[in-house]
């Protein structure tokens, strides 16, 4: 079994638990989880994790996010993007109005902090429902809204009616309402053309491969396949490391809370720093290098706790 994350750049078309389905045939592997949906007709980055490494799906689908967006102005639809139906068309005359300094101006007003309201196509849950499967019978209800923060957002081509944008966004951020909630400040309303995810935390679209890539490593090369697979502990990478002592191992391999004096000081970074950073990730690993899982400081306990273990040798390593 291969633990790990791989970069898969979805294509339209798929559903995010279409690629997982079909990733489950082509590497003969049950225990696969996507790190959140994208919608189908979008393109771009999916982080998907093998093996243990799904134990790290909600957290890498925490992470910031970037797009490339194309909002299509003077046209409304149900959906928010040209897949759906459109309800209102604006005025040719007054799409043609819009300035790129205009467009710019909106873009200022949508950066930083705001709050937005999820779409009805959307797969959040309200009352024991999905909130797509209301908007598929026709109901529309009362959403809350929800703080978002949009860190960066670069008009990049303002050909009207179609402006191209560079957005980096908070998690749940809706990129479809976004080009809608821009278009209405327009006054001409908004729907999105077409999305690309090029950015999920570390993940980037550069590093991605396509399922049919994929199929190909599988059925010519798989040992390759593992070149594209990055390590768990690489999700990690900016967090402290220390190294369990040999004679301290069965109370790593157990999950046990770690005392300074259970680490190799000498391979370990100072414990200074890790007192420091109370509450934050520590990534922990036995004496023969092997990631086992990461840990957090407790000042109340004086000791490390772990938080999550990714790997651990069966059977009994109670320290005698």
């Amino acid at each position: 079994m291969i633990d790990g994350m791989i970069t898969i750049r979805k294509e339209p078309g798929f559903t995010s638990s279409d690629v997982v389905a079909k990733m489950r045939g082509i590497l003969h592997m049950k225990k696969i989880g996507h790190t959140g949906t994208l919608d189908p007709a979008a393109e771009g980055v999916l982080p998907v994790c093998l093996g243990s490494a799904t134990k790290l799906a909600d957290l890498i689908g925490d992470r910031d996010k970037e797009y490339v967006a194309v909002l299509r102005l003077g046209v409304t639809t149900d959906t928010q993007d040209m897949t759906g139906t459109v309800i209102k068309r604006a005025e040719e005359e007054r799409v043609r109005k819009i300035t790129r300094e205009d467009v710019e101006r909106t873009a200022e007003q949508f950066t930083g902090r705001i709050s937005q309201v999820p779409p009805m196509y959307s797969a959040i849950w309200q009352n024991g429902t999905r909130l797509y499967e209301l908007a598929r019978r026709g109901e529309v209800v009362e959403r809350a809204p929800r703080t978002i923060t949009i860190h960066e957002l670069e008009i990049q081509q303002a050909a009207l009616p179609l402006v191209t944008m560079r957005v980096v966004c908070s998690k749940g951020t809706y990129i479809r309402t976004l080009c809608e909630d821009m278009g209405n400040a327009l006054g001409v309303g908004g729907a999105m053309e077409h999305l690309l995810r090029t950015r999920v935390g570390q993940f980037k679209l550069e590093d991605a491969i396509t399922l049919g890539q994929l199929q190909d490593l599988a059925d010519n090369a798989p040992e390759k396949i593992k070149n594209h697979v990055l390590p768990i502990d690489s999700f990690f990478a900016d967090a402290p490391k220390v190294i369990v002592s040999e004679e301290a191992f069965p109370y790593l391999n157990n999950g046990n809370p770690l005392s300074f004096a259970n680490i190799d000081a000498k391979k370990s970074d100072d414990p200074r720093v890790l007192m420091k950073r109370a509450g934050t990730p520590i990534r922990v690993y036995s004496h023969d290098g092997t990631f086992y899982g990461i840990y957090t400081f407790s000042k109340q306990r004086d000791r490390m706790v772990c938080e999550k273990m990714f790997h651990r040798v069966a059977g009994d390593h109670r320290p005698q």
